[in-house]
């Protein structure tokens, strides 16, 4: 038997704590009506709507205070929340649809248009007519640990999307591993900006947060200034971004209107955040936490201490205290210290698979070891350094070619603002590097200059063979680069 009901124990603990708060329109719930509201949702689908655990509710809608009950609801009963990205056609939700076969689809009526592009035949509850009443008591269900709490679906970028099976056990262990490693206090208080079809938007922060007993104040779109003013106004303690979205910040005008004397750090993840930013954010006295994880895995796996950022550039630190780790050949074997391997995981914090998908499943998980598709290598500190997507990886006249490592060469160009480099096929030497470069204002584009620049700091076979400028750089829902659209 397994009975962790954050909410309702922080209900009697800290009743009138300010647990979640929203700014569009400004309203709040304190941990005493969350879990109110959350014991009427448990009552509403479980008794009600007939529902029992293992079912799945699809959720289409942005972060909101009724978003967090019905996950607060789902560690009641034991029902499953399938968060949709509702950037998604509507063929690509019934997709989703058939795949996990949701009972109801709770969604937003401002995303009345997808619902009614649907072809799925689903009975479709609006997020605003979801009851408003509250109930005191339920009488929270017996679940097992590895019962799930979430099916999370990843970006689908080499093919359908999969449904990572997200337990109330993994839940507990990332939990416990996020408060270890970023200590973690009741008093803290961060700005959620991150979307809720998205790992990053529940588990980074949010969850740990709840288990905390902490305070979230919930962002539905990323806007850098009004991130900035509102964790300024509410004396934000901690903040998790992807890289995008930190260099967003350090050039809005609000960067210099606020102090941010209350963050302790900032965290962030998705990809290496370059020294430059790292600088400025130091400059202004916020300090910088790189970190590592996946869907599938914690997502908080790794953390580079904020006082190592510098000195430790483009590291994603150590594995957090409750993390297993192998760094494996393509035999599957221990690779020495320093060179290239895949990073594999093993913990209470791993999946323990995809829904309904167990040929992915024993694909990826192999002897307890979850395989992560990321390459890295870890220096004689034992500090780690991903070096790069395995599947990414492109081979050019029989060299493996690491897109990271190009770009990262490139980024350090005065010219470049951002780039994406990706393989394509060429009759010479099976595949080559093209490079999509964003040029910073004031700067002008030149093939030459960039493809000499690289000449003078690659080995011949990474240097792009084509350099193409680019408005912007496309990115995902979780705000990493988009590079299947590129491709």
């Amino acid at each position: 038997m397994y009975r962790k009901d954050w909410i309702e124990k922080w209900a009697k603990y800290v009743p009138d704590r300010v647990a979640i708060k929203e700014y569009e329109p400004e309203r709040s719930a304190t941990y005493l009506e969350l879990n109110w509201q959350a014991n009427f949702y448990a009552h509403y689908f479980t008794s009600l709507k007939s529902l029992k655990k293992g079912d799945r509710i699809m959720v289409l809608a942005e972060h909101c205070i009724e978003y967090v009950s019905l996950f607060s609801m789902s560690q009641k009963t034991g029902l499953i929340l399938v968060p949709v990205n509702y950037r998604l056609a509507a063929s690509e939700v019934d997709y989703l649809i058939k795949d996990s076969e949701p009972s109801f689809l709770i969604a937003e009526r401002k995303f009345e248009s997808i619902v009614n592009q649907l072809s799925a035949n689903i009975e479709t509850i609006w997020l605003e007519d979801l009851p408003k009443e509250q109930l005191n008591e339920f009488p929270a269900a017996e679940l097992e640990e590895d019962d799930a709490v979430f099916i999370i679906y990843t970006s689908g970028s080499t093919g359908f999307p999969k449904g990572a099976i997200y337990t109330h056990k993994m839940l507990l262990w990332n939990s416990l591993n996020t408060s270890q490693s970023l200590e973690l206090v009741q008093t803290d208080h961060t700005i959620n900006c991150m979307p809720p079809f998205h790992t990053g938007g529940w588990n980074v922060l949010l969850t740990p947060m709840l288990h905390r007993g902490a305070s979230v104040g919930l962002m539905k779109k990323f806007d850098a200034d009004k991130v900035l003013e509102l964790m300024e106004s509410e004396k934000s303690s901690l903040f998790m971004g992807v890289p995008t979205i930190l260099k967003m910040m350090a050039e809005s005008e609000m960067f210099d209107k606020v102090t941010l004397e209350s963050v302790r750090y900032f965290i962030v993840g998705g990809e290496a955040l370059p020294l430059e930013v790292i600088n400025m954010w130091h400059n202004k006295g916020v300090k910088i936490r790189q970190g590592y994880g996946l869907t599938e895995v914690g997502p908080n796996i790794t953390s580079l201490h904020q006082n190592d950022a510098e000195r430790k550039s483009g590291s994603i630190g150590v594995t957090n205290f409750y993390v297993d780790y192998a760094i494996l050949d393509d035999d599957n074997q221990p690779v020495q210290q320093g060179e290239i391997g895949e990073f594999c995981l093993k913990g209470p914090m791993v999946t323990p698979g995809y829904w309904r998908n167990e040929e992915a499943t024993k694909k990826t998980i192999i002897d307890d070891f979850f395989h992560t598709g990321d390459l890295v290598r870890q220096d004689e500190e034992g500090f780690l350094y991903v070096v790069d997507r395995k599947k990414l990886m492109f081979i050019s006249g029989a060299e493996n070619v690491y897109p990271a490592e190009v770009e990262r060469v490139l980024l350090e160009n005065d010219a470049v603002d951002e780039v994406a480099v990706v393989g394509v096929p060429d009759e010479k030497w099976g595949e080559v590097g093209k490079a999509f470069v964003k040029v910073k204002k004031g700067f002008v584009f030149n093939e030459n200059m960039l493809s000499t620049y690289c000449n003078s700091r690659l080995a011949k076979f990474k240097v792009p063979k084509y350099f193409v400028r680019i408005d912007e750089i496309p990115k995902n829902g979780s705000g990493k680069i988009d590079r299947q659209s590129l491709k």
